[in-house]
């Protein structure tokens, strides 16, 4: 077996063993295809107020110019969707499924670099970034070219078997590997997405307004949310997961084996009343190391105000 087969192989096993649900590699190279797509999106002004989508537009396309002599993009897939015991009810404020226990950015973090030192063990020397959803890396793209799914008309991964419930990070490296393809689209004529998005921010198949979606103007947007989209966030007080709901893909879905992403064990039981009384001090407690704390406590105040109205 040549080298670069015998350094996928350990990657991908080491992979699985770190808990990822899939390992994908892809030549480094530019990604020709999305150019044209970025740019008409950003000058579409889709990205809102999210101005660094719109910085290092050369880097987000060229993993060669983050990392010297990159030769391979290596996708990785996690799971993050909750056991049903820990999941809120349907009658009380949500909170994004990827955002009930620790902070992605740190426990996907910690297993890349625990991968990337088990790959300079046993290969050798290896020059290589982690990358976390962080930096100027289009991780759906270079997941979907390495066959970990199609691009669903969500723009979400779906990968077959296992939906799109999913955090998505890569490890680029100046190793030569064995390179996977990309996968055939199966949405086929299925709306579900489209129909079911209550802000309109799917546009078309495959294109996503993100200056008009829920997640958008509960985490991102900083000013007072517009009063045209008021009466439409259903509970949502922080992210959005309907367009993943809805979607026919993720009946297959299974639940993570994570413990860290397990929520804090009052999440569940806040009522939609609890919510309205949350104090700095609770807040700290129950999202100390979530993807929550990215809103800040001001900014979940103004979003279960604009939610429930008063």
């Amino acid at each position: 077996m040549l080298p670069t087969a015998l350094y996928t192989a350990f990657i991908k096993q080491r992979a699985a063993e770190l808990g990822f649900m899939y390992c994908g590699i892809s030549r480094a190279e530019f990604l020709e295809e999305e150019a044209p797509r970025l740019e008409n999106w950003l000058s579409r002004n889709m990205h809102g107020q999210m101005g660094y989508m719109a910085n290092h537009f050369d880097k987000r396309l060229d993993p060669r110019l983050l990392v010297d002599g990159a030769k391979s993009v290596i996708s990785l897939l996690l799971n993050y969707y909750p056991p049903q015991e820990t999941q809120q009810p349907d009658d009380t404020l949500k909170v994004s499924k990827y955002a009930y226990g620790r902070d992605y950015h740190f426990v996907i973090k910690d297993k890349l670099k625990t991968l990337l030192a088990a790959m300079q063990e046993e290969i050798g020397e290896v020059g290589g970034r982690v990358f976390v959803d962080s930096a100027p890396v289009m991780d759906k793209a270079w997941a979907k070219r390495s066959g970990a799914g199609w691009m669903g008309k969500n723009t979400n991964l779906i990968t077959p078997g296992a939906g799109s419930f999913y955090f998505i990070a890569e490890l680029i490296v100046d190793v030569e590997l064995d390179y996977d393809g990309p996968i055939k689209d199966y949405c086929g004529t299925c709306t579900k997405c489209l129909d079911a998005c209550p802000t309109g921010a799917i546009t078309e198949p495959y294109v996503v307004d993100g200056s008009k979606c829920i997640s958008y103007f509960t985490i991102e947007l900083k000013d007072q949310i517009p009063r045209e989209v008021e009466g439409k966030f259903g509970n949502w007080v922080f992210g959005c997961d309907i367009c993943q709901d809805v979607c026919p893909w993720n009946r297959f879905v299974k639940p993570h084996q994570e413990p860290q992403f397990n929520p804090h064990p009052g999440l569940k039981d806040l009522k939609a009343s609890d919510w309205q009384e949350i104090t700095h001090e609770l807040f700290s407690e129950l999202f100390r190391q979530s993807a929550v704390k990215r809103t800040g406590y001001v900014g979940l105040q103004r979003n279960i105000r604009f939610v429930t109205g008063e």
